[in-house]
């Protein structure tokens, strides 16, 4: 067994409870952190000798969850034995398992496929009860919890307070001089980010290319003071929004017709900003979270 520091579950209502080496609740073994099965998709021509591979998806996750728990009497025991029974309801849809090891820090969103189990414990009388917990992934993929921020082009404050102003005068700020960042995925797999392009004064038709795959994203906008416009691509949560004066409205009618919506690959990926016009006046912010095959 891993020497594990902890697992927490937040379900969608709020409620969370935490399973590791301490009581009330012990967490003794859990079973689908790493492996995950693959579909292998392939064709088969006549009179081909095995067959053709066409590529490969991922599998939902399972995961199982046995876990002790302590308590002082038998009335203290159906207390907790009743917490674990509203923290994984099946009924509440899908949660969030935060999964800590050795250093390490990341999360799934899962769902129990059926209400945790108390196995006869005659042995362990009243104030000790064996748990299981049955958890389903749909994206088999754990994350980073925190998101990960890089400011490609932003303006820098240069003075702080107190403030001594010289007879040559002082420098309030200045612009990063790099068009071009590096972000690094750490993950396994690629990645969908949230592109943030914000408007200082007018900035006409602001995109974001990728040097290693030749790819783009182009809005055919020009952009007013204070304007923000967001474009998030992640797989099956693709947006693009404009805020103004604090309303957000639909931007997809803006995009550029051969844009795509930009995919981190794993390790380095080169990304420059562009507008068409105004680019001193734009700031651009990316936004992601790697993903991993497992812990």
């Amino acid at each position: 067994m891993y020497s594990v520091e902890k697992i927490v579950f937040v379900n969608s209502k709020g409620q969370s409870t935490q399973l590791g080496n301490d009581g009330p609740f012990i967490l003794t073994k859990i079973e689908g952190t790493g492996a995950v099965n693959a579909d292998i998709q392939f064709q088969k021509s006549p009179f081909e000798d095995g067959a053709s591979y066409l590529g490969n998806t991922l599998e939902p996750r399972p995961l199982s969850i046995e876990v002790m728990l302590i308590a002082e009497n038998i009335e203290e025991m159906m207390i907790y034995r009743r917490r674990l029974l509203n923290v994984f309801n099946p009924k509440l849809g899908e949660g969030r398992l935060i999964y800590e090891i050795g250093g390490i820090k990341r999360e799934i969103k899962a769902i129990s496929e059926l209400a945790p189990a108390f196995p006869d414990a005659e042995d362990f009388k009243d104030t000790m009860q064996p748990g299981l917990i049955q958890l389903y992934c749909p994206n088999p993929f754990f994350k980073d919890t925190a998101e990960s921020k890089e400011e490609i082009a932003i303006w820098r404050p240069a003075f702080e307070f107190p403030l001594e102003i010289f007879e040559e005068g002082i420098e309030m700020g200045y612009r990063e001089p790099s068009l071009i960042v590096n972000i690094l995925n750490k993950g396994d797999v690629p990645c969908g980010m949230k592109i943030e392009f914000k408007a200082l004064a007018t900035v006409a038709n602001p995109s974001l290319f990728n040097i290693n795959t030749r790819e783009y994203f182009k809005i055919n906008k020009t952009m007013e003071a204070g304007e923000i416009i967001t474009v998030t691509t992640h797989f099956q949560n693709k947006r693009v929004e404009l805020d103004k004066n604090g309303v957000t409205t639909n931007a997809f009618n803006w995009i550029e017709l051969n844009s795509t919506f930009l995919q981190l690959d794993p390790g380095d990926n080169l990304l420059r900003y562009n507008s068409d016009e105004g680019i001193d006046n734009l700031e651009v912010q990316i936004y992601y979270t790697p993903q991993y095959l497992g812990v």
